[in-house]
């Protein structure tokens, strides 16, 4: 019988259902009100095979998932789909540059259950020749989240439907939130009056060098 801990303390669903039963109060709706974040994080632990999930951890804030992109979309399946999970919401989906490791980028699903009112993040990481699996199929809000990983930090969604810039310009070279992109970026934008447009053009940083006399007039000394 699977444990369950959750606001009405510890015990099985067999003592629970009953004790709802000898009340006359309607157990299944119930149910749904003892699935905190506690009990679907212990849930899913015990349930998902152990190679789609590296590690789990669990907050007050929710529970956390680190997975490998060749089990990721098999794994938000599963939460989306599975009755004791019903993850049905992608809030958003962000990246986070990490240069000094091998796997440099950091992909951040963060997920919401409204049936159990429960949140979970899954995580993977990549670099840059990886390819992930979208997820747009299970989540069509995620179209748009994938499209602004991949302009950002330049993470590939291969097979996405739209990979395409969403917040920068079509001319813009490089994602801004690499943490090895300079500051200056390598192109700038101006409009041009005389041809009525804007135009990009490469950044010119070369300083001009000037004659500069290094000695102080408090130190000079006169001939006489």
């Amino acid at each position: 019988m699977p444990f369950l801990v959750g606001p009405t303390g510890t015990g099985n669903f067999r003592r629970v259902f009953q004790n709802l039963k000898s009340k006359k109060r309607n157990y299944k709706k119930a149910f749904f009100i003892f699935m905190d974040n506690q009990f679907i994080f212990k849930y899913s632990w015990e349930t998902l095979p152990k190679k789609w999930v590296k590690k789990m951890e669990r907050s007050e804030h929710g529970n956390r998932s680190d997975t490998n992109t060749d089990y990721l979309f098999q794994l938000l399946c599963f939460l989306k789909l599975h009755t004791y999970t019903r993850v049905q919401v992608s809030i958003d989906i962000c990246g986070v540059d990490h240069p000094s490791r091998k796997r440099r980028f950091e992909v951040v699903y963060n997920l919401l259950s409204t049936r159990y009112n429960s949140r979970i993040r899954v995580q993977t990481s990549a670099d840059e020749v990886t390819r992930i699996s979208p997820v747009v199929s299970l989540f069509p809000s995620a179209g748009r989240w994938e499209r602004e990983v991949w302009d950002m930090f330049g993470v590939s969604f291969i097979n996405h439907p739209d990979l395409r810039r969403i917040s920068t310009d079509y001319g813009f070279e490089g994602h801004p939130l690499r943490k090895d992109l300079p500051l200056s970026g390598y192109v700038e934008v101006r409009y041009d009056d005389p041809e009525k447009r804007v135009v990009s053009e490469p950044i010119e940083m070369t300083q001009e060098f000037r004659y500069f006399d290094f000695a102080s007039p408090w130190e000079q000394r006169s001939d006489g």
